[in-house]
């Protein structure tokens, strides 16, 4: 008995590859939004939390992003939804309502498999406000393209070239949230301004000892002039005394009255 074999066509050859290479049969992690997940209300959101947060509390924002068209947005707000997460742990009940607000317009990007944060990526401290208003541009750059593209290349944050070794600030973790403490200056630029500033006192010291001494020397006079000065006063005071008083003719001085 002879079996025909089914004819192996170029077509079947490709489909048999398109499948292969497809993310969702080689178990590759997708991140895709069929329908839209940012909301028309993102922007009023953000307003409120903004209007009842002080502006100056500080939190830390990534310097060395890379500037990447597609994931560049979506990469800030993976940051951005983790301090929402982290600031509401420290947040009274109130302040928590608004938090999980914008939490909520952000938390999509959850759905995606990200990786951990590299260990290149550098953070600097800047203010709540700062974060929420790049959060709202973001967002604003995200609309148009969150259904139209597929961002599984975008699991993993990159850092630009040749930035990962700067001396930024690390993430710290927020303390009571309505604080406002500022950041502290740095150590190392104290004390150069100490170094800066020490050459100007000395020298301001040592005029000051200078034109001290000059006016002493000024209201001293040498032994010579002292001597002289006694004598003319003497002279002066009996200039001012007059002639001694003498007796009149006929008169004799009588000792002891």
């Amino acid at each position: 008995m002879i079996v025909l074999a089914p004819a192996w066509s170029p077509t079947t050859s490709l489909l048999l590859l398109l499948l292969l290479l497809s993310p969702r049969l080689r178990g590759a992690p997708d991140c895709s939004f069929p329908h839209s997940p940012i909301s028309s209300t993102f922007t009023s959101t953000i307003g409120k939390l903004s209007d009842y947060l002080l502006q100056d509390y500080p939190v830390t924002v990534a310097s060395n992003l890379q500037d990447d068209e597609l994931c560049g947005a979506f990469w800030r707000l993976v940051l951005a939804q983790r301090w929402m997460g982290r600031l509401k742990t420290v947040a009274g009940s109130q302040m928590e309502k608004l938090l999980e607000a914008v939490n909520t317009e952000i938390h999509f990007v959850t759905s995606c498999a990200f990786q951990p944060l590299p260990s290149c990526l550098r953070f600097v401290q800047a203010n709540i406000s700062h974060l929420l208003q790049d959060t709202s541009q973001q967002l604003v750059a995200l609309k148009p393209w969150i259904t139209r593209r597929n961002f599984s290349r975008c699991l993993e944050l990159q850092c630009q070239p040749g930035k990962d070794s700067s001396t930024l600030l690390p993430p710290r973790s927020p303390g009571a949230l309505g604080a406002t403490s500022l950041p502290a200056p740095q150590a190392p630029l104290l004390l150069l301004l100490l170094l800066l500033l020490l050459p100007v006192a000395l020298l301001l010291l040592a005029a000051a000892w200078c034109l001290h001494w000059r006016r002493k020397r000024q209201r001293m006079p040498y032994p010579g002039e002292r001597e002289s000065t006694s004598q003319e006063r003497g002279a002066s005071w009996s200039r001012q005394r007059g002639p001694p008083l003498q007796s009149p003719p006929g008169v004799k001085k009588v000792r002891g009255i």
